[in-house]
This record gives C-alpha cells, sequence and structure tokens, in this order.
C-alpha cells in the first residue's frame, strides 16, 4: 500500500527539495515554495492544482481527490493515497506538482523531473 514513506522518497529525490515541518506537519518545498503537504493522518497528501482543473480532476475520480471547505479557496487538492493505483501514479501527482513550484531554471535543466 502506498503510504507517506513512498511520498517523502519520491519528493526527496525531485530538485533542490527541502523537508520543512509546517503546522505540524511535513511539508516539500523546491526554491521555498511549498508543493506537498502531509496532514496528521498521513492517508492523503495536499498537492498544487489550478484551481480551473480541480473541479474536473474531482468530478472525474471522486475517490481519489478532493478538497476540504477551508481550502476551497486555495490552488490546491487533497489526494487519497489508498486510491491510487501504484507509485508512477503517485509520481506523476507529485512531479506536476513540483513542476507549478519549481523555478524555471530546474524546469529547464531538469526536463525529466
Amino acid at each position: 500500500m502506498i503510504d507517506s514513506h513512498d511520498v517523502r522518497r519520491i519528493a526527496m529525490a525531485l530538485p533542490e527539495t527541502v523537508e520543512k515541518e509546517a503546522w505540524s506537519m511535513p511539508t516539500f518545498r523546491v526554491a521555498g515554495k511549498m508543493y506537498i503537504t502531509v496532514p496528521d493522518d498521513e492517508t492523503s497528501i495536499a498537492v498544487r492544482c489550478p484551481r480551473h482543473e480541480r473541479a474536473e480532476l474531482i468530478a472525474a475520480e471522486p475517490e481519489k481527490f478532493w478538497v476540504p471547505p477551508h481550502e476551497a479557496g486555495s490552488s490546491w487538492v487533497r489526494v487519497r493515497l489508498a486510491a491510487l493505483e501504484d507509485l508512477g501514479e503517485l509520481r506523476d501527482i507529485i512531479v506536476d506538482s513540483w513542476r507549478q513550484a519549481a523555478p524555471e531554471r530546474l524546469l529547464d535543466a531538469d526536463a525529466d523531473a
């Protein structure tokens, strides 16, 4: 089963990622910008997601994605780890979030991230 250890391993393999505790939970950042949070129960993660894409994503796979009411105005979406198909899907989600936060110089230098 996919868990927070898998999240940490994948995130820390991405260029210039650092882990920092905030709000009593692990967060992962690139160039000072947060791109993953791991809430207390560690059964889900929050990742960056443009708001215009979020509703479609949630409608297509509500068992995987949702937004808590207190995050409705943000550009983040929650991901249920147990609902993911495999580590490849988790990696794709994490890399997409990383790309939204990473500076151009990292995207240009590591197009395969």
